[in-house]
């Protein structure tokens, strides 16, 4: 009952949020005109804002004219600065937290968080989970699911002189203020989950307090392939999962420390029913196990493509899945609304970049145009490049709806091949999802024989992929001009495949996250640049 009406509160207090939204859709020009308008008056005293003489700027022209666009690492330095405790580097509100991610280019970032970039950020979640509740009701009565990531190994270690506190305890806390208390009261999980540091027992603490919510309506989750490997140890731990939820108690398979155990106990309580509901249904039946489940959002497009399909087989046509928006620790760029992305107008200033380097404003966009997101938020990030690559797939109002193509740094180019995670994506995509593969990973080798491509898969079903996937999946790389021209130099070996037997999702997640980043800001790709992957995935190699 008490989800329940925390989850009416957050509806509630999301509905103005939503109606602006919806009204700024038919508005984005000026929508982004009045947020650029106030980031100048706003920061102009700020050290970044002097040295590019803020107090002149008049129009977007001026702005464009007088901030280059920058990537992390050109922003850095002023970063630094900030965390080191000085006041109104990059922006007037003081900087609450540093947010570490990990991207595609290097092992960490810091991002820093204010009180600026929390509002915007909720204007973002605001109309996307009233769309979501307005066209799925039972949502607003039940409890969710935000996924937490556990937090072995992630300990990067925050800039020399830091003094702003790094992270945050879990997804809710991004929020902040009235949204983040409602939607807290919300979870299924508690998010002293995290804490529980080896994976194995992580995935069954998670499952005991899921189990424990026959009333769970909403999963969120990043990585599709999160939800479908700890869906995949019910199995394992099923009856001890029914003992413990049976008699109240928490028996993971490695004992918990005393600081963790202790609050996790305290939210535990003897649920014979249950137990018994759940020892009839089995550990296979989603539906049987959680009723009311209507809705999980996740990755789901290019390079999720897969996984995020193996995940719609597991949980059954009941469950909707819904793809996210491209969501980065950065910015919200997008957000789910209806059927499609749509800019999320309200929350940035928003830039898109062109084949040929010029930036336009992003409600400047053509119908199919591809491009790159650069952004400016509350936080601090001027005209930051993202490095994600976007279709203008039509549009909601005047507001250009996004379908997200990949990173747009994410190159292997061995030999002069330059192959891209989007290109990669596109050609092998259709290809790998006829064949019913539930892991796919495409990587360089190198040996005394030289340099070649090989193509990691693992199927739904036996019998294992044939060689004639690789024939097929060659002649589309081979539509890469680059890869053709290294082919035919002799520069790259013919395509390979390699059949992986099991537990291919597992190992690409477990080494993703072996240099300390966090499962869930592992963003998915089907190309990796590592060329070791051999000795890591268990599999044949077909004649």
């Amino acid at each position: 009952m008490l989800a329940a009406v925390a989850g009416l509160g957050f509806a509630a207090v999301n509905l103005p949020g939503f109606a602006r939204f919806r009204f700024a859709l038919g508005r984005p020009a000026e929508t982004q005109r009045r947020l650029l308008r106030a980031y100048l008056e706003r920061n102009r005293e700020t050290a970044f804002g002097r040295e590019h003489g803020f107090a002149r700027l008049r129009s977007y022209e001026d702005f464009a004219a007088a901030v280059p666009p920058r990537s992390y690492d050109e922003l850095e330095p002023w970063v630094l600065r900030a965390a080191r405790g000085e006041p109104r580097v990059l922006s007037a509100d003081a900087v609450l937290r540093l947010e570490p991610t990990s991207g595609s280019t290097r092992a960490a970032k810091w991002i820093p968080y204010t009180a600026g970039l929390q509002a915007e950020l909720r204007r973002a979640v605001a109309p996307w989970l009233c769309d979501l509740v307005r066209r799925e009701p039972g949502l607003a009565l039940g409890r969710a699911y935000w996924s937490v990531s556990p937090a072995a190994g992630f300990a990067p270690t925050p800039p020399e002189g830091t003094v702003v506190p790094v992270g945050f305890e879990d997804d809710t806390a991004y929020l902040g203020g009235l949204a983040q208390r409602l939607a807290a009261a919300t979870l299924a999980v508690p998010s002293t989950v995290r804490h529980v540091a080896d994976v194995e027992s992580f995935r069954y603490v998670t499952l005991l307090f899921l189990l424990q919510a026959r009333d769970l309506a909403l999963v969120s989750v990043w990585h599709p392939s999160f939800l479908t490997l700890l869906l995949e140890a019910l199995p394992r731990h099923f009856e001890r999962l029914v003992a413990d939820l049976r008699a109240g108690t928490l028996g993971p398979p490695e004992a918990l420390p005393a600081s963790v155990a202790a609050p996790l106990q305290a939210r535990l309580r003897p649920a014979p029913r249950r137990a018994a509901e759940i020892a009839r249904a089995g550990p296979l039946d989603v539906a049987a196990i959680w009723p009311r489940l209507r809705v999980v959002s996740a990755w789901a497009e290019a390079h999720a493509a897969l996984p995020a399909a193996q995940l719609r087989r597991r949980l059954g046509s009941r469950v909707r899945i819904e793809p996210k928006g491209l969501l980065a620790t950065e910015a919200c760029v997008s957000i789910p609304w209806g059927e499609r992305r749509v800019l999320a107008v309200r929350s940035h200033l928003f830039e898109l970049e062109q084949a040929d380097g010029r930036l336009v404003p992003a409600e400047r966009a053509e119908d199919g145009g591809e491009y790159a997101v650069v952004v400016t938020t509350a936080g601090g990030l001027w005209r930051y490049r993202m490095h994600d690559r976007v279709r203008v797939r039509g549009f909601v109002g005047r507001a250009p709806a996004l379908e997200f193509l990949g990173k747009q740094d994410h190159v292997c180019d061995r030999r002069g091949e330059k192959l891209h995670e989007a290109f990669v994506a596109a050609a092998l995509g259709p290809l790998l999802a006829a064949a019913g593969a539930r892991f796919a990973l495409l990587a360089p080798e190198e040996d005394e024989r030289g340099c070649g491509y090989t193509l990691f898969v693992e199927l739904e079903a036996s019998p294992g992929p044939s060689v004639g996937l690789a024939l097929e999946a060659e002649a589309a790389l081979c539509a890469n001009p680059h890869y053709a021209h290294a082919r035919r130099l002799g520069q790259l070996r013919a395509l390979g495949l390699f059949v992986v037997a099991r537990g291919g999702e597992e190992a690409w997640l477990r080494r993703a996250t072996a240099d300390g980043r966090r499962a869930g800001d592992v963003k998915p790709l089907l190309l990796s640049p590592r060329d070791d992957w051999a000795g890591l995935l268990e599999g044949r190699r077909p004649r």
